[in-house]
C-alpha cells in the first residue's frame, strides 16, 4: 500500500490548564493508506508524550522511514513503543473498507470539560443540555479548589454528575482530604480520576477500598499493556481509555472484552479522523451507563 502523511499543528481556542501544565497547541500527523484498488483509509497519530506515548518527533521519524510504502504485515509489527502510530495505522487499515462514522447517528452520552479554577462556575452558566461535567483539580492549592468545589456543587444543574480529574497531581494526604469531602456528595460526584501518580497503584487500590467515592485510573492505564497489568494487579474499578494513545486496536479490544472492564472512552483532543475511530471502539467497548469523556460536536 502507498503511505502518505501530513503533520499538523493547531492552536486551541482556549489553552488547557492541567497538573501537567498549560497546553496551547495540538500537534499530530494525519496518515493515509491507498491500496491496490485505489481505496483510501485515513488515521491519526496524536501523541501525548507526558502521558507515556511516543513523541511527535519519534512519530515523524517512523513515517519517514516507511518511504511511502507499507504492508499489513508491517503494520502488525509496529513496536509497542509507538502506540499512537499503531493506533493510526490500524485505523487507516480499517477505514480502507469502512467509512468514518456519522456521529450524529450515534446515541452517546457526552460530557463537558470545565476550566480549572473559578472559571468553571462561569462556564456552567452557559451549559444547559449536558448532565456530566469534568473538572480539573491539582492545579491550584487544595484548599482553594475545595472552596470552589462546594460552589460548583451548588451551581450544577439538577441531576448532574461531576468527575474530578487530578491527572496524578495529588499526594496521599490531599487525595484523602478530597475523598473525605466527596463522600458527602455520592449522588453528585461520579468518581475521582487518577488522584496519585501511576507508580502509586497500591495506594490507589487502598483508597478505592477505604472511601465511598470511586476512583478511576487514567495515566496508569494509557496503553493496552498497562491496562492488563493493572487488572492483574487487582484493579477492577473504572478505566479511562484514551484509544488514540492505547496502541494496537486489536489488542485493546481483546483486553477490554476479556476482562469486561468498566470503561470511559476519553478524548485526547484529536481531529475528527482520530475521534471517529475512538468512537467506533466506544460503541463496542465503553460502559453505556457512563458518559464519554468527549464533548458533543
Amino acid at each position: 500500500m502507498q503511505f502518505y502523511y501530513l503533520i499538523y499543528n493547531y492552536p486551541f481556542q482556549q489553552p488547557l490548564i492541567t497538573h501537567h501544565g498549560i497546553w496551547k497547541n495540538r500537534e499530530g500527523i494525519i496518515i493515509s493508506l491507498i491500496d491496490s484498488e485505489g481505496r483510501i483509509g485515513k488515521g491519526e497519530i496524536a501523541p501525548l508524550p507526558w502521558f507515556g506515548s511516543e513523541t511527535l518527533e519519534e512519530a515523524i521519524y517512523f513515517c519517514q522511514e516507511l518511504k511511502g510504502k507499507i504492508t499489513e504485515e508491517d503494520i502488525a509489527l509496529i513496536p509497542d513503543s509507538l502506540p499512537c502510530s499503531q493506533f493510526a495505522l490500524e485505523s487507516a487499515l480499517f477505514h480502507l473498507s469502512q467509512p468514518l462514522i456519522d456521529e450524529k447517528q450515534l446515541n452517546f452520552k457526552y460530557s463537558c470539560l470545565l476550566k480549572a479554577g473559578e472559571e468553571a462556575i462561569k462556564q456552567l452558566q452557559s451549559q444547559s443540555t449536558l448532565t456530566t461535567f469534568k473538572w480539573k483539580i491539582g492545579v491550584y492549592s487544595a484548599g482553594y479548589e475545595q472552596e470552589i468545589f462546594l460552589r460548583l456543587i451548588d451551581s450544577l444543574p439538577v441531576g448532574s454528575r461531576l468527575r474530578l480529574d487530578a491527572n496524578g497531581g495529588l499526594n496521599l494526604q490531599e487525595a484523602q482530604k478530597w475523598l473525605f469531602l466527596t463522600d458527602n456528595y455520592q449522588n453528585i460526584v461520579e468518581y475521582l480520576e487518577q488522584p496519585l501518580s501511576p507508580e502509586n497503584l497500591d495506594l490507589m487500590l487502598l483508597l478505592n477500598q477505604d472511601y465511598l467515592t470511586p476512583i478511576a485510573l487514567d495515566e496508569s492505564v494509557v496503553g493496552f499493556r498497562q491496562i492488563e497489568n493493572c487488572y492483574q494487579h487487582g484493579w477492577h474499578g473504572i478505566y479511562v481509555i484514551k484509544a488514540a494513545l492505547a496502541g494496537s486496536i486489536v489488542k485493546l479490544r481483546q483486553v477490554t472484552l476479556n476482562y469486561s472492564l468498566d470503561t470511559v472512552f476519553s478524548s485526547v483532543f484529536e481531529t475528527p479522523i482520530g475521534r471517529s475511530m475512538s468512537l467506533y471502539l466506544a460503541q463496542e467497548l465503553a460502559n453505556p451507563e457512563r458518559a464519554l469523556g468527549y464533548s458533543k460536536i
